[in-house]
Formats: C-alpha cells, structure tokens, sequence
C-alpha cells in the first residue's frame, strides 16, 4: 500500500517540477489547449447534428407510433454522446500526447538531466517520424485494450449493486493503469522499452501506477483540467518511469542542498544585521 502514496508523490513532484520551470510548462500547455479545441468542436458538431444522424440511421421508425419514436431517437443520441465523451476521455491523453511528442519528449528529457547525477538524458536515436509512427501504433494498441475494457464494465453495470458501487471504482483504476502507460511511455520509449515490457513493467508495481493515474484520471473529468495538468504529469511520469527501472535520482539531494544554502544564507544575513 505504501506505493499508492509514492505513485501520487509522483504527480506532485512532477507538478512542483514544471512550477520550477516556467518556460517548459508554457510550452507543454500548447499541445493540450490544440486538441482540447478540437475534441470541444468535434463535440459541439455532435450535439448540432447528432439528433440528424440518428434520424437518418433509423428509417425503420418513421412510421412508429407517437411518442416511441421520438423516445427510441432521443436515447440512441443521448448513448451516441454519452459514447463520444467515454472516447474523448480515453483518446485525450494518447492524442496529446501524439501531436506534442516535440514538446513532451523535450520536455522529458530536461526532467531526466535535471535529476540525474552525471546530467544526462537517455536519447532514443531514432528519427522524429519513427518515434510518431511507433507512438501512435502503441496508443492504438492501448485504446484497444481500454475499449475493451470499457464494454466489460459497461456489461458489468447492468449488475444490481455490483453495478453502481463495484464497476466504477474498477473503472477509475482501469483508467488510471491506462493514462499512466501512456505518460510514462515518453520516457520508456525513448529508452527502447516497447509496449508489452512496459506493460510488464507496470504490472509488477500496479500499486505505484495506480497512485500516480488514478487521482490523475480523476481530476481529467474536470473540464480544462487536463491541458493544465498534463506537463506536470509528463515530468512525474519521468519521475517514476526512472523508478519503474531502478536508475538513480539525485533530485532530493538537490532540493536538500537547495534548502540547506537557502538556511545558510539566512543564518548569515540575521548574523550580520
């Protein structure tokens, strides 16, 4: 249970971070607000002409009777949203993450030169358009396996009881193994780890990922939230992913000799006044 509080120490740190560096956050925020732009009108075109699509695409109930008709079309649009945001939540980190790879992959790289103690950084060698390449096949893999998921526990929620306490707890742990492979997988990637180690290695810390994705997953379903999280996230996913491989931090000596010259300088201006 102790790595439940570790994982989301995680998140802090990698939040306390970007604070730290302004300039790279304010470049982390740019990939977030574009696909938050994007999902927003991809969603509003949908509550426009949803209700039209679903006319269209059952012609069998023109001739029901009032008021089934309008009753069978309103439930098939509202579940056709409802649908939309549940591949808004799942895609939105993936598809983040996809168009900011520049951004977040340098960004990665400053936290993992920050905190290591020779100074650098992994590098993964490969050309920009592999690394996109195997970044959007490995989230496509991801979403398969999320979707897959998300049906069972929809099935799930038809269990009385089961269903509405059960499930969506499952669900908001399910969520938060998914969106922590994605972050990390910025930084494991660049080390060469391909998917299924990363699952792998996730697996056997799931307690660690859970307390880093769970709370994480949870402040997503704020609208805005997202864009304003995900550079902190993605440097507490560097964080975490250097844990996941047992290589050295020297991140808290900094801060402990940070604060200990910031003490000393203090001590030696109330002397000297």
């Amino acid at each position: 249970m102790r790595d439940l509080g570790v994982g989301f120490g995680y998140l802090l740190r990698g939040q306390r971070w970007v604070a730290r560096h302004g300039k790279s956050y304010g470049f982390g925020l740019l990939p977030g607000l574009i696909t938050l732009v994007l999902y927003a009108a991809a969603l509003v075109a949908l509550g426009v002409y949803g209700e039209g699509f679903v006319t269209w695409a059952t012609p069998f109930a023109d001739d029901w009777t009032s008021p089934w008709s309008g009753l069978f079309r309103g439930f098939l649009t509202a579940v056709l949203f409802a649908l939309a945001l549940l591949l808004a939540v799942l895609t939105f980190t993936a598809v983040t993450l996809l168009m900011g790879q520049p951004f977040y992959e340098n960004l990665s790289e400053k936290v993992d030169r920050d905190v290591s103690p020779d100074g650098t950084a992994p590098e993964s060698g490969l050309p920009l358009w592999r690394e996109l390449w195997i970044s959007a096949r490995d989230s496509l893999r991801i979403l398969v396996r999320a979707l897959v998921w998300a049906v069972l526990l929809f099935a799930l929620g038809f269990v009385p009881f089961i269903g509405q306490t059960v499930v969506p707890v499952l669900g908001f742990f399910v969520t938060g193994f998914f969106l922590t492979e994605e972050l990390v997988a910025v930084a494991l990637q660049r080390r060469r780890v391909d998917l299924r180690a990363r699952l792998a290695l996730l697996r056997s810390r799931k307690t660690l990922v859970w307390g880093f994705g769970t709370p994480l997953g949870l402040a997503f379903l704020v609208p805005f939230v997202a864009v304003f999280l995900m550079p902190g996230a993605v440097a507490g996913a560097t964080l975490m992913a250097r844990d996941l491989l047992g290589e050295e931090s020297g991140e808290g000596d900094a801060d402990e000799d940070s604060d200990r010259a910031s003490d000393e300088a203090s001590e030696e201006q109330g002397a000297t006044s």
